[in-house]
């Protein structure tokens, strides 16, 4: 397994300072799949006891060779945002959110284990659409399929499932992998589901993609450093108008920074607490009423906007790993950063 991905033992015990690849409570190692696969099968065994669990134990070692770039047809993850890290850590977001839901639901109302475990899988492969497949000639990095991902995702998931004996459920994932996108209204993939079950799934699932990574320590420089270089190459930070002129919605990392509050702040709005009906609070049954992703989130944006007021980008200091498959993802998506940039504004002066 290349260097990049490999991963060391999960921690055991608190620390008076968060470490940048531990999940919220500074307990699980959210760079590792085997630390978070043990996780999750402390959630899900007392919750489902009748459950099997080995579809999902396959899922989580497919997983990790899949991004390591070791399953054929498929390059390794080389986007330095959408990393092994950021995965795994929605992935446990996600089962701790189905599990707190299971504890509160009424009897009629309950997932059941095997929707439970189809839904976290779903979870574990929601970004596998950044991921280049091997015949694809023209891409350079995973990136450039950022508008677009969720579906090549959903197309991913209705081959995989049956290999894992879920067959059953790929009409179910193929729709709710979408709420952790934005091709389609949260309104139209619900339409499309005909289980009220099935959208509370999607409603976990996207809950828990945006909390997630919105709660990371570091996720003030890595919005900075990593999701603005794959937002231009994905064509965000610049799209193209109707009028065919270039936009500006994002002229640099530190632009995107300052225009983060305002997302945070409407993501709590319009997608949490409106098309996802306030789901994170199914959390607090397991931290006895308290939220620590949403905490951490209010620390986050508190930092923030004490950075924007002093304008002292010194603060946003840290500089935490990336888990790629390659050896040095930041550098190579500079790279093709600068190109892409040259390229537009040479176009947009012609």
């Amino acid at each position: 397994m290349p260097a990049a991905l490999r991963a060391g033992p999960p921690g055991n015990r608190m620390t008076s300072v968060r470490r940048s690849d531990f999940d919220v409570t500074d307990t699980v190692q959210v760079s590792s799949p085997t630390a978070v696969l043990a996780a999750v099968e402390a959630l899900f065994a007392p919750t489902w006891p009748s459950t099997s669990l080995e579809p999902l134990r396959r899922a989580f070692e497919h997983f990790e060779r899949l991004f390591a770039g070791d399953v054929p047809g498929f390059h390794g993850v080389d986007t330095v945002y959408h990393d092994r890290q950021h995965t795994l850590d929605i992935t446990l977001a996600l089962a701790r959110l189905l599990v707190g839901y299971e504890r509160q639901a009424a009897p009629a109302a309950r997932l059941g284990g095997e929707r439970a475990v189809a839904g976290l899988i779903t979870g574990l492969f929601h970004d596998v659409g950044y991921l280049r497949r091997t015949d694809e000639h023209d891409s350079r990095n995973g990136a450039e399929f950022t508008r677009v991902h969720v579906s090549r995702g959903a197309r991913f998931l209705e081959e995989y499932l049956p290999q894992i004996g879920l067959a059953g459920w790929v009409p179910v994932a193929r729709e709710v992998i979408h709420f952790t996108g934005y091709e389609f209204s949260p309104a139209q993939i619900e339409a499309r589901l005909s289980e009220r079950r099935d959208v509370i799934v999607g409603h976990l699932l996207g809950t828990a993609d945006m909390i997630a990574q919105m709660a990371d320590r570091c996720y003030l420089e890595k919005c900075r450093d990593r999701l603005y270089v794959e937002f231009v190459l994905g064509g965000v930070a610049l799209p193209t108008a109707a009028n065919g002129k270039t936009e500006v919605r994002y002229a640099s990392g530190l632009d995107l920074l300052r225009q983060t509050p305002q997302f945070i702040e409407e993501v709590r709005t319009k997608r949490l607490d409106g098309d996802f009906g306030g789901a994170y609070h199914y959390l607090e049954v397991l931290y006895g009423g308290r939220n620590p992703y949403m905490e951490s989130i209010e620390r986050n944006l508190g930092f923030l906007r004490r950075v924007l007021r002093s304008e002292n980008w010194r603060l946003l200091r840290r500089r935490p790993p990336i888990f790629a498959a390659t050896a040095d993802p930041m550098s190579t998506m500079r790279d093709l950063m600068v190109s892409y940039l040259k390229r537009v504004w040479s176009n947009a002066r012609s």
